[in-house]
């Protein structure tokens, strides 16, 4: 029992079952009691470590990309580099030291996160003191934009939807016995957002939609679209919405039910990346990707940066840096399961 499974049952009790979508809002942004208003939740003593807390080479290969998309994009003189979910500051801290060696890129950069913790913007402001914090990225000046989104959209809140005898019925949640129960709605207005592709899947199917995560995605393709630029979005997920049932939760690095320990437990689902590369698609953008981020990561030098770090270091250090390099690119670790899904738009060709 938590505080915030208190509040969920008093507002199932009085109002009815409450969709998955809402439960996660509610367990992550609650404004007292929500999982990211916690004072440590990413690291070795929190409950998940992300990849730039793995190892600065992460980062690194992220600044010296999208410093490469800034001279392919005609290296405007001022770039709003913007970051959604920044947790700690690390990544940015990286990327704005690997940034560092092109002065002419490095000086065009002003810093902008989308956070909504105060707890986590505390944080990021002592690793990234010159950054600029907003609630959403239309409050962004407008302008040519680099943006990087990692593990940001698997916290974004999902509907989930079952066939049973030819008929969907959405997954919603609701309270039994002093405990929270999945339980099936009727059938209504919302599976409007059932992609048509999949109505006629076979019974017992399992069907997540992000509509948060479509809804950023238009919104990133628009600003790329009238200012240019491009977009990096990293994240464990799919490259085709296969169905299934990816709602999880991680508590001190453990998988638990996400129903147990709302606001004290991360909460996330996979993403679909097949779906946020069409709703970029549909608006002009061009997309490349998903990649394996094993793949991706090799491909952007990180081997060869691993080296460099390694050279003249001690035997200790030397395993280490091969340990980060192996968590973060091998297939059996983050390297198959994380993805990159690449967006950019010049708007002179």
């Amino acid at each position: 029992m938590t505080p915030l499974f208190d509040i969920i049952t008093k507002r199932i009790d009085a109002f009815g079952p409450i969709s998955i979508a809402d439960y996660m809002r509610e367990c992550l942004l609650h404004p007292q009691h929500g999982y990211y208003q916690k004072q440590i939740v990413f690291g070795e003593k929190g409950d998940f470590i992300t990849a730039p807390e793995i190892s600065q080479m992460f980062g690194e290969m992220i600044g010296l990309q999208l410093a490469e998309k800034w001279f392919q994009l005609g290296k405007p003189a001022e770039t709003h580099l913007i970051e959604l979910g920044p947790g700690r500051g690390t990544l940015m801290a990286d990327i704005l030291r690997a940034a560092n060696s092109i002065p002419e890129f490095h000086q065009s950069l002003k810093i902008h996160f989308i956070e909504a913790s105060v707890q986590l913007r505390k944080l990021q402001k002592e690793k990234v003191p010159t950054a600029n914090w907003h609630e959403q990225i239309q409050d962004i000046p407008e302008g040519f934009s680099l943006i990087i989104a990692n593990e940001f959209f698997d916290a974004l809140p999902i509907h989930q939807y079952e066939k049973r005898d030819g008929v969907w019925f959405e997954r919603m949640i609701t309270h039994q016995k002093n405990s929270l129960e999945y339980t099936l709605s009727l059938p209504g207005p919302q599976f409007a957002l059932i992609p048509q592709s999949a109505k006629d899947r076979a019974n017992n199917t399992v069907l997540e939609v992000c509509p948060s995560g479509l809804s950023i995605t238009g919104i990133l393709s628009d600003r790329l679209k009238k200012s240019g630029g491009a977009a990096i979005i990293i994240d464990y997920g799919y490259a085709r919405s296969t169905g299934g049932d990816t709602f999880q939760a991680l508590k001190d690095h453990k998988f638990i039910s996400p129903l147990t320990e709302p606001g004290h437990a991360d909460i996330t689902a996979h993403v679909a990346f097949d779906q946020l590369a069409q709703a970029a698609n549909e608006k002009g953008i061009k997309v490349q990707g998903p990649y394996e981020q094993g793949q991706y990561l090799m491909a952007s030098g990180i081997g060869v940066r691993a080296q460099k770090l390694a050279t003249g270091a001690n035997s200790n250090k030397q395993e280490k840096i091969l340990s980060e390099l192996k968590r973060l690119t091998a297939t059996d670790e983050m390297g198959q399961l994380f993805k990159v899904l690449m967006f950019e738009h010049n708007p002179q060709s």
